[in-house]
């Protein structure tokens, strides 16, 4: 459970604008926007804002902060069909029937979710802020030259880069998403100011495919990327041991200096598109790990961003509010708000759970012995690879 005065916690800043609710793939599609919807709500309802914990609005985002990181190409084509979603579809694009198909608003609607993930680097690097979280951010599969993954612009690589061009030297970014964050990783493969770190479920089994143990980085930068692919059915604990034996060790070493994560819970067990068995309890580990590595490297500048997640009631908005209640020390109540849980039958007719945790997942031995297995597998991989590259011995 998010521990209360754990951390010293100044100002902590939830940017969110409701016109982020645009951000909309369609009917029936996965990243619905009610789940950020329900998430906001939930912190409010239990508390969580006021006393220098604030709600603040993006700033307007100039379209050349997009032309550093997508092609001109791409977001002229993503314009077009903004207006018209029903011209024809541009699969070169990444903009089409499947994943991401186009939607009327959609450059305006990405472009505020950019604005959003910027506004909390801005916050935090001109220390108007601690910690700062985008809940509707995270959108870690886009290409410079196509959509991906429901990701149309890549917000946290804009983020990135936006602390870059005001001063930052070094930025370790942490993707927790069960999904590989190929997106931010290419578009910094190559500079040494960044370091990106995904643990995932294997692209043997899920998309995108990516993201082996021996990806890491780019010819001109080696060491910048740190990858670690995970079982099906790899449990909380596992999934922790190898944060642990990996990613603290990495970041102490590399010196950061902001904390960028992608805080997707889709690694939870009963998430619809992946095959991990995390609960609330082992994402709640997770966020105090982060909330103290940033502490404790980085001076507490912290960003986080939302990402995947399609349990869109049962598990998301519990998991970011979690998240948020890291952030600013606070823990969350036993229960979840009876308010909030009407609302929420009322918005999706998914009846949410009463509590906030969760008891572990029964496994059998056989597959607890091939998560851990596999873990061990890709931890002993990074500390031949990458680990010496960082002077971690």
């Amino acid at each position: 459970m998010a521990g209360e005065g754990q951390n010293a916690v100044g100002r902590v800043a939830l940017v969110w604008d409701e016109r982020a609710a645009g951000y909309d793939l369609g009917p029936g599609h996965p990243l619905a926007p009610v789940r950020v919807e329900l998430t906001v709500d939930l912190i409010r309802r239990i508390g969580l804002l006021g006393n220098g914990v604030d709600e603040v609005l993006p700033r307007v985002l100039d379209e050349v902060e997009l032309l550093r990181h997508h092609r001109e190409d791409f977001i002229d084509t993503v314009k077009r069909l903004s207006w018209d979603p029903t011209a024809r579809a541009e699969e070169r694009y990444g903009l089409g029937p499947g994943d991401t198909p186009a939607f009327e608003g959609m450059h305006p609607a990405s472009l505020l979710i950019c604005a959003a993930s910027v506004e909390a680097a801005r916050q935090v690097w001109e220390g108007e802020a601690d910690h700062a979280f985008n809940p509707a951010g995270g959108l870690h599969h886009a290409m410079p030259d196509r959509a991906a993954g429901f990701c149309i612009y890549n917000d946290p690589a804009i983020a990135i880069d936006w602390l870059l061009e005001h001063g930052a030297e070094r930025i370790a970014y942490v993707d927790v998403d069960v999904h590989h964050g190929d997106g931010v990783e290419l578009m910094f493969a190559d500079d040494p100011r960044v370091l990106t770190i995904s643990l995932h479920e294997s692209g043997r089994f899920l998309f995108p495919g990516t993201g082996r143990a021996d990806d890491i980085g780019g010819p001109k930068a080696p060491g910048s990327a740190a990858n670690v692919p995970l079982h099906p059915g790899t449990p909380g604990s596992v999934w922790l041991g190898a944060f642990d034996a990996v990613v603290e060790p990495l970041i102490r070493a590399f010196d950061a200096d902001v904390l960028v994560t992608q805080l997707g819970c889709d690694t939870h067990a009963s998430d619809p598109l992946a095959h991990l068995a995390l609960t609330t309890d082992d994402m709640a580990a997770i966020y105090e790990r982060l909330h103290r590595l940033a502490h404790e490297t980085t001076d507490g500048r912290w960003v986080a961003l939302g990402g995947g997640g399609y349990q869109l009631v049962r598990v998301v908005p519990r998991a970011w509010t979690l998240a948020f209640a890291e952030m600013v020390g606070r823990r969350v109540p036993v229960e979840t708000p009876m308010g909030w849980r009407e609302v929420a039958v009322e918005r999706t007719g998914d009846v949410p759970p009463t509590a906030f945790l969760e008891d572990p997942v029964q496994l059998s031995e056989a597959m607890r012995a091939q998560a851990e297995h596999e873990a061990r597998a890709s931890v002993t991989a990074l500390r031949e690879l990458l680990l010496p590259l960082h002077g971690v011995r």
